[in-house]
């Protein structure tokens, strides 16, 4: 064990936390996550479009939803190529590149859009469903603005003021832009937004699987445990959980057919999962709160407010991260408390499959429960996984807290 924690700790830490400071991860992490308010929001326009369905003379609340979640790939085209300039100290170019991103993204789409007899700002392209597409046009954007980031036609000793410079040296990397999806897309006739989507969907097929899942939650436990950030997976799992959650929700409505996805955002973080936040860490809380140990003790209480809110970076980073005696409880709640949710939802459909957009997180278990499912399975299906996460970790918890005791006895 010691020798596996050494080469945690000097050799895989240190490689993960290169990755997670890539100048090209934060800015995809960043994106995302300046995206949030408006998945918030029209988490709630989702919410509160139930009451159309009793009261039908209201006015839609799927119109604002459309508005603020169904524009979500149009922001991320946008602020992708932003912040890099940002990043990268480029920010005189910020604004053109956002720009520019955004016109590339909307030549991607249009061939679909016209396709599909959809025209307007209605088309799934522009919300979940053209995530993807997005991030993709957002990372060649940003490459060629970057890459003409310190170009210039002029001479640093031009009498030409410094705005009418920035507007004729922007014009050749928005040119290659503009160009690129003129002659790739619309000449050339290739379709980028289906083979962008051929690449990505296999990874969204991968998720839904029984072992799939398994094996995204344990990664998430897994670096979370090690002090890593699961939001360096951000950029990889929203566009794919955004995806399948609009997709049940179009399954409901009758506008699609199929099996409803299981491995959404409300799966995991409001509706059975992660009680507590990521590690469904709780439980954990209420035994330190009530721990002989002081320092324990001291801790749990410390934690138990944004334990209620899911917020578990005191515990996680108090007692967890970089704990061997604790690390191994964590990657079994990424393992067995997935595995569970699969068996009591998809396997004997015991419990409800969420089909409503519900990302505010910090919604207490089980009230977030109840707003997704309206079902007492569903509480008691929550109430199974805190439960089951109580037994794997209680008795690693017993074990650390036996030393702390002797520790402090000892001082």
């Amino acid at each position: 064990m010691k020798g596996l924690m050494n080469w945690i700790e000097n050799k895989f830490v240190p490689k993960m936390n290169k990755i997670n400071n890539n100048v090209w991860v934060i800015t995809l992490k960043d994106s995302i996550m300046q995206t949030l308010p408006f998945i918030f929001l029209g988490s709630l326009f989702a919410f509160f479009a139930i009451f159309n369905n009793y009261f039908p003379k209201l006015p839609s609340f799927w119109v604002p939803f459309g508005w603020t979640m169904g524009k979500i790939s149009l922001f991320v085209a946008f602020l992708i190529p932003f912040n890099l300039m940002e990043k990268k100290r480029l920010r005189k170019q910020r604004i053109i590149a956002g720009l520019s991103g955004l016109l590339l993204f909307l030549m991607v789409v249009t061939p679909k859009v016209i396709l599909d007899g959809d025209p307007g700002f209605g088309h799934d392209s522009l919300g979940a469903g053209g995530m993807f597409i997005a991030i993709v046009c957002g990372i060649y954007v940003g490459f060629i603005m970057s890459a003409f980031g310190k170009f210039s036609f002029f001479k640093e000793d031009s009498v030409m003021p410094d705005f009418v410079k920035a507007w004729f040296d922007s014009m050749l990397p928005i040119g290659i832009i503009v160009c690129t999806g003129w002659i790739v897309v619309l000449l050339m006739k290739i379709d980028i937004y289906n083979i962008i989507l051929s690449i990505f969907m296999p990874l969204a097929g991968l998720m839904e699987t029984f072992w799939g899942f398994i094996f995204l939650m344990f990664l998430h436990c897994f670096l979370y445990s090690m002090g890593i950030s699961s939001w360096v997976l951000t950029p990889v799992t929203t566009p794919v959980y955004l995806t399948a959650i609009t997709a049940n929700m179009a399954i409901i409505a009758g506008e699609m057919t199929g099996a409803l996805n299981l491995v959404t955002y409300e799966t995991i973080y409001t509706t059975y999962m992660w009680v507590g936040g990521i590690g469904c860490t709780l439980p954990l809380v209420i035994m330190m709160m009530i721990s002989k140990s002081k320092s324990i003790g001291a801790l749990g209480k410390a934690c138990i407010v944004p334990s209620v809110f899911n917020i578990n970076e005191p515990v996680v980073f108090g007692i967890i991260a970089m704990n061997p005696i604790m690390m191994v409880p964590m990657w079994l709640q990424g393992i067995v408390l997935p595995a569970i949710v699969w068996i009591f939802t998809k396997t004997i459909n015991f419990a409800p499959i969420p089909t409503v957009l519900f990302n505010m997180w910090y919604t207490p278990f089980p009230i977030s429960t109840w707003i997704v499912t309206k079902s007492i399975r569903g509480i008691i299906l929550v109430s199974i996984i805190v439960l089951i996460a109580t037994f794997i970790w209680y008795p690693f918890f017993k074990i650390y807290e036996k030393q702390q005791i002797k520790k402090e006895v000892n001082i």
